[in-house]
């Protein structure tokens, strides 16, 4: 299973496809001239905290309220043995009740010391950041890092980002990768919502898919398969899924 930003949008998650569609999501925002690239730059921690967690802890908030659409389920149900590489930090597939996720791109369910004193990468639960969401600015205080007392952020891969500590992701992807290894030649691939413009998940599902053309790309924009075989749907998430599940 290959997922990206499309899986999520069932279950009500923003679609930030596009200045437009981010600011939809955000609308102070666009007073501020900023957009997704502009605003999920880890300067922003140094610079100005408040801003910088007052776009994340919106996130974090956002994303331990939203219960995963019924494709989860779906997948769920066919009982078969399965991976997940996503590039969604949002931890849905965990908590669909997945096991043996691989988040590329980390977890904002993780956090990180700014300074990198050496605390390694904790777990957010009980972190509650105070947002106000006609600013989107958080009050204070803020996530802090229980080793050293300096600032924390969000244990996700951002724009531009060479602070992130990857230890926690990498170790995930090395136990996709002996996954892979092991039922190498005997791999149906589903992606679902990964688009073009960054392709980690699409280049994994045409990689894992190489050796038996069994990939099944599902996405409402992009649905061409273009390397190798494969088929692609021109659907929604959850309805695709669900579909599929009635055919089988």
């Amino acid at each position: 299973m290959c997922a990206g930003a499309g899986m999520g949008v069932d279950s009500g998650l923003p679609d930030f496809r596009g200045p437009e569609g981010f600011w939809r999501a955000y609308p102070p925002y666009r007073a501020l001239g900023l957009d997704f690239a502009e605003i999920a730059d880890p300067v922003h921690f140094a610079d100005d905290p408040e801003l910088a967690w007052g776009f994340y802890g919106h996130r974090l908030g956002l994303y331990r309220a939203t219960v995963p659409h019924a494709g989860f389920a779906v997948l769920r149900g066919w009982g078969l043995p399965t991976r997940v590489f996503t590039s969604n930090v949002d931890g849905q597939f965990q908590r669909a009740g997945f096991d043996g996720v691989a988040e590329c791109h980390g977890s904002i369910h993780h956090l990180q010391c700014l300074v990198d004193c050496g605390q390694p990468v904790w777990s957010a639960d009980g972190t509650v950041v105070d947002v106000d969401e006609t600013t989107m600015r958080a009050r204070p205080p803020l996530p802090a890092c229980p080793g050293c007392g300096a600032l924390a952020r969000p244990n996700i891969l951002m724009f531009g980002d060479v602070e992130w500590v990857m230890d926690r992701s990498a170790e995930q992807v090395r136990a996709h990768r002996a996954w892979l290894r092991e039922h190498r030649g005997h791999l149906v691939v589903v992606e679902i919502g990964a688009g073009t413009a960054i392709p980690t998940v699409r280049r994994e599902a045409e990689v894992a898919s190489a050796a038996t053309g069994a990939l099944v790309r599902i996405n409402v924009r992009e649905p061409d398969v273009r390397h190798g075989r494969g088929v692609g749907l021109a659907a929604p998430a959850a309805a695709a899924l669900t579909a599929l599940d009635a055919l089988l």
